[in-house]
């Protein structure tokens, strides 16, 4: 229990000892599939984070959209996954999530040679911003949350970045347990991430999206994506990058894809 908080820590113990909505959970089961994978043990413990994480997260409705428990639970169960068993404080410097009924426009300026400036916009899924906000399309968060192995998840990309800029920089690194685990950490990404750029330049098909060959920040949140959704591949292509995730993260996904498959026979 935090001394700088005790209040907010005892709200959040509060809020985990009451009964989960039972309406809730059917939301759960019929948009989030992944949960499913879950040991019982970290649903409930998921079922504790969704609570908190949708009493203390402001969430708006943009462009006429009318906010329903449906698309609370439904982000905030994608995005709790993430946290399952990370040292956290629920994504303490986001402060709203604003959901659109659509794609949105994303506004920004480039800056070219002799200092001209071009203005470009282009429709974007979502967004996270180094102020307190994440930006989302509520279908593609609803297709995102119910494709669970399709190496696409708009949430999952957009609070890894949250989750990267913890330490004041969006770079790629967050917050790890230790110093030696950074220099791991910059070794094994620092060479997956060029191997992506190279990929990407020749032409070569890669199982890393070519948006993180752009820059570390989004090699981190597309690698995100893949580690919880195509784990067995991750592993199996990248098995240096797999480890580092899972060192991070504290979960395997791939053994839980195992576990779910069942012992097989011959």
């Amino acid at each position: 229990m935090s001394w700088l908080h005790p209040f907010r820590d005892f709200a959040r113990a509060a809020l985990a000892k009451k009964p989960f909505p039972p309406a809730w959970s059917q939301i759960i089961d019929r948009n989030v599939p992944y949960a499913r994978r879950l040991h019982p043990d970290e649903r409930q413990h998921l079922y504790d984070l969704v609570q908190v994480f949708i009493h203390e997260k402001n969430f708006e409705g943009c462009s006429g959209l009318i906010l329903t428990d449906e698309i609370r639970v439904t982000i905030a169960a994608q995005a709790c996954l993430l946290l399952l068993n990370l040292h956290h404080d629920y994504f303490e410097r986001l402060v709203s999530i604003l959901v659109y009924p659509d794609s949105f426009n994303f506004a920004q300026q480039e800056w070219g040679p002799a200092g001209t400036v071009t203005e470009t916009s282009q429709p974007v899924m979502g967004l996270s911003s180094s102020i307190g906000a994440v930006v989302l399309s509520w279908p593609d968060t609803a297709c995102g949350a119910q494709c669970p192995d399709d190496g696409v998840n708009v949430v999952f990309h957009e609070f890894a970045h949250q989750l990267d800029q913890l330490n004041d920089a969006m770079d790629g690194t967050p917050n790890l347990d230790s110093r030696a685990l950074y220099r791991e950490w910059a070794q094994v990404l620092g060479s997956e991430y060029k191997r992506l750029q190279a990929e990407v330049e020749t032409g070569l098909p890669s199982l890393i999206g070519s948006y993180g060959a752009t820059k570390p920040a989004e090699f981190f949140a597309v690698v995100t994506e893949l580690f919880f959704e195509k784990p067995s591949e991750m592993q199996r292509q990248h098995p240096a990058l797999y480890e580092e995730f899972k060192q991070y993260y504290h979960q395997d996904p791939s053994a839980r894809i195992e576990v779910q498959r069942g012992p097989r026979t011959r």
